[in-house]
């Protein structure tokens, strides 16, 4: 048996594949596409979904991979288990109705005996206990012991609710289980684990109907699925998938940075393992564009992070050391996955940024914890609720196991149950804001039910005007012979019109003949690319194989093509002036605007807007020629073109070339001349989420409109002012000097009202329990300004609370104060706040001794300050 390194398997895997005629497509990406019920990808199958459906055609009937999977739900295994991973590679090869059975099992067979040369009697067989149609293809057509083959159940039989089906064959290797006769004793050795299934053959070969019906289908298919992790701790003779060459290099990468060995400690151990993991998992989805946040892809993102991070800590490692070992992921998996090394300052500044923000939230977490703490002792109370502790953990991202570690410091335990009950609602409320899908994750409407036969030639590159024939028309949800009236879906042999794709949005325009006339308000494409029309009739009819007349609205897709081209201007400048780690994130190009989303980790400054619009600008007046090129994908990428999107591209693509300042693959439409944009104009840039940034412009006819509409702000401005144009910022200082002066006068007015106000304060003082309590409400006095007043009149009372109240401008605000030996006898200025603020709508807190609020009830003010004696009288000694 040979030794082979995890990356060796791979392509030993997927080159003996493309040996049996089988297309090798790279793994795609770990978000979903076209699947809205799936969070990540979860299973090699799982992308290839569409195919094994009919919903799309496929590239080849014959396909390998290896793709990268996604797995949290047992995230609180991993790192405590040998064989528990989140992020893990699966190999597989699919046939879509070519091959079956007595290709795959001989091919199989091959594969593990010739190939990775496993000694034969290391292995074992599983099939269903009926598949007869296997049994004998296994032992006719390989030279497998029949012995050696065993026949179960449901384990042999492959099924998800109805749909698709089938029995499998699964190839397991002995790991010392001794003499096996029996499919009983087989069962108990892999429950065991001397023996493990490391390639399960799965034969889609029935549909399951509704009435629990398995129907056989015309065009069996084959979908198998090899854990490469797996299949290398064998190859590896090692027990652990951290032991596997190319996860123990990062393992060892922590251990540097903890400078604690491996293998010494089983607590230091778990915690190594969860960051040699996380941080594997964390880089891969940074790399297929997923951003730290609070739901969805997002927030499993953040949890690994911060798990890890949290695990550094248990360490003893010191301040941000997770994007250092970026390194060794990229070290280990660069070369399969280039996306790793094209994004790696992209990679390791993302995590930089969430390792700092976990830090704050650590240090402010701690804070409040300890206020929850103190509540429970004073009350006496030695249970923290699941509610609270799942409060931390879910808004401020504090691990439970912290949560449960500092509690039990102070003899406090924390309500486990409380905790996931609150944790299944939040799971029941992310399902629900989920969309709900159709079976294998494709959306089976009708319009993704157009024949494969048809095809539709786009010829809007080169004109806005074409003749096609009708070749599909769907009215109320039903394909149909021909339209009258209404709205309805028209599918051509050929069209003009854009269906909206990679951020541009689909064409308007006509669609007529003799008779016959309906708008084009919408053109999209279904999941199998068919170009659809969305009309709404306005006269006449129109039946199949008709010919008609399709016209796209000109005007707006000039308009389009304007801020298209602006886009890929726009992307360019952007990596020149802010750097090289800019890259798109998303785009959206309609006739008025574009909007474009880029990755950057602080806000662009105006000097930065003010050069990006000037090298724009620039750029479009030295009047480029704009090029389409159509090209392999590998010359593609040779020739420096930037590639926006994360579509499976096709054997030749589209480069598009604006001069020789920017270069993109892009399906779109463009102008033939930068010149002809006219205009670029940034109207605001803003921040969508963490490191990702917004930029909307215009340009042509609607930049200059924005040029104007600022101009005549200007002559309203200086009309007001009572000047000209250009005396407007003078004008303006000397207006503010002036009134910074009269400002003066005010506070020096009111500094002299409330010289009066402190003594008819005073005489508001009452006597709660020996404690003096001051209580007063004013109007038009700021927080500030009450917080001055406040301060004078504690120094007058000498020894008491007071609490003082003002309305300004709507709102309400209140200040508490105590003196030192007011809080010594239990007075708490941060817990009188507290209930008097909720009186007037508000709420606020503070320290024993100073404490602010707001509120928005002023009518409630006096009824909130009759509480203030109450609250005070429970609190004294």
């Amino acid at each position: 048996m040979k030794t082979m390194g995890l990356n060796e398997l791979r392509e030993a895997y997927l080159s003996f594949f493309e040996s049996k005629q089988h297309l090798r497509m790279p793994s795609f990406s770990l978000v979903p596409k076209d699947d809205k019920g799936l969070l990540l990808i979860n299973a090699g199958m799982a992308p290839l979904k569409p195919y094994f459906t009919g919903l799309k055609t496929p590239p080849s009937k014959r396909v390998t991979t290896c793709q990268k999977c996604v797995r949290t739900i047992d995230i609180d295994n991993v790192g405590y288990t040998s064989r528990h991973a989140t992020l893990f590679e699966m190999l597989g090869n699919f046939s879509f109705g070519d091959y079956f059975k007595k290709e795959i099992i001989p091919w199989a067979w091959e594969f593990v005996t010739e190939v990775l040369q496993i000694p034969k009697d290391k292995l074992y067989v599983t099939i269903h206990l009926n598949d007869d149609e296997a049994y004998e293809i296994w032992t006719t057509k390989t030279d497998v012991d029949p012995k050696r083959i065993f026949r179960l159940g449901a384990d042999n039989f492959w099924e998800i609710g109805v749909g698709p089906c089938g029995p499998c064959s699964e190839i397991h290797y002995d790991k010392g289980a001794g003499k096996i006769t029996t499919s009983e004793e087989f069962e108990k050795a892999s429950d065991a684990d001397k023996i493990v299934e490391f390639w399960n053959l799965v034969f889609t070969q029935f549909d399951k109907d509704e009435e629990g019906n398995y129907n056989k289908l015309a065009h069996p298919n084959i979908d198998t699925g090899m854990g490469l992790e797996r299949i290398a701790t064998i190859m590896q003779g090692v027990e652990s998938i951290f032991d596997i060459d190319t996860v123990k290099s990062i393992v060892e990468g922590v251990t540097d940075v903890a400078k604690i060995p491996y293998g010494k400690d089983k607590t230091s151990d778990i915690s190594i393992r969860i960051i040699a993991d996380h941080i594997k998992a964390v880089a891969f989805l940074i790399g297929d564009d997923v951003l730290p946040s609070n739901e969805g892809r997002g927030y499993v993102l953040r949890r690994l992070l911060r798990r890890a991070a949290r695990h550094g800590r248990l360490l003893g490692i010191k301040g941000i050391f997770l994007k250092d070992l970026v390194d060794k992921v990229i070290e280990n998996y660069g070369n399969a996955y280039p996306e790793l090394k094209e994004k790696t300052d992209y990679i390791k500044k993302i995590i930089g940024l969430e390792e700092e923000r976990f830090n704050e939230t650590i240090d402010g977490g701690m804070d409040i914890l300890k206020g929850y703490i103190e509540e429970l002792k004073e009350n006496k109370e030695n249970v923290l609720s699941g509610e609270k502790a799942f409060k931390l953990y879910d808004t401020y991202g504090f691990p439970l196991e912290l949560t449960e570690e500092i509690a039990k410091e102070e003899n406090i335990k924390v309500d486990l149950d409380g905790f996931k009950k609150e944790m299944e609602l939040q799971k029941k409320r992310a399902r629900e804001a989920r969309e709900e899908n159709t079976y294998m994750g494709g959306e089976d409407s009708i319009a993704n039910k157009i024949s494969e036969d048809i095809k539709t030639v786009f010829t809007g590159y080169s004109e806005t005007e074409s003749k096609g024939i009708v070749k599909a028309i769907i009215s109320e949800d039903s394909f149909v012979n021909s339209v009258n009236e209404g709205e309805a879906i028209v599918v051509t042999d050929k069209t003009p019109f854009y269906a909206e794709m990679g951020g541009q949005i689909g064409d308007t325009g006509m669609i007529f003949r003799d008779g016959f006339k309906a708008e084009v308000v919408d053109c999209k494409k279904n999941i199998n690319g068919k170009i659809m029309h969305f009309v709404r009739v306005l006269e006449g009819t129109l039946n199949l194989d008709e010919e008609v007349t399709l016209t796209v609205n000109s005007k707006r897709r000039n308009s389009i093509c304007k801020n298209h081209s602006a886009t890929h201007m726009l992307h360019e400048a952007l990596k020149e002036v802010l750097g090289s780690h800019v890259n798109q994130s998303g785009s959206y190009v309609n006739e008025e605007r574009l909007r474009f989303d880029f990755t950057h980790f602080s806000p662009v400054t105006a000097s930065e807007i003010e050069k990006i619009e000037i090298l724009v600008n620039d750029k479009i007046m030295e009047a480029y020629n704009v090029n389409t090129d159509v090209m392999s994908i590998e010359e593609a990428k040779s020739s420096g073109a930037i590639a926006l999107f994360d579509d499976k591209y096709k054997d030749e693509v589209r480069v598009v070339s604006i001069g020789s300042f920017s270069k993109e693959l892009c399906g779109g439409t463009h102008v033939r001349n930068s010149g002809q944009i006219g205009l670029f104009k940034i109207l605001s840039e803003t921040g969508v989420a963490a490191g990702i940034r917004r930029i909307e412009a215009v340009t042509g006819i609607n930049a200059i409109r924005e040029m104007e509409s600022k101009n005549e702000l200007l002559k309203e401005a200086a009309k007001a002012l009572k000047c000209t144009e250009k005396d407007i910022l003078t004008k303006v200082s000397a207006n503010l000097n002036e009134l910074k002066e009269k400002d003066k006068e005010i506070n020096t007015l009111k500094s002299k009202l409330i010289k009066g106000v402190e003594d008819e304060i005073l005489k508001e003082a009452k006597d709660i329990k020996g404690t003096k309590c001051v209580t007063y409400s004013l109007e038009n006095i700021d927080g500030n300004a009450l917080r001055d007043i406040g301060d004078k009149v504690k120094d007058k009372l000498g020894e008491g609370v007071i609490v003082l109240a003002s309305t300004k401008d709507g709102k309400v605000n209140f200040v508490a104060m105590a003196t030192k030996n007011a809080v010594a006898n239990g007075a708490h200025a941060g817990k009188i706040i507290k209930e008097v603020a909720k009186v007037a709508g508000g709420g606020g807190g503070g320290r024993p001794d100073m404490a602010q609020a707001g509120g928005k009830l002023p009518e409630k003010i006096q009824e909130a300050l009759k509480k203030v004696p109450e609250v005070l009288e429970t609190l004294l000694k």
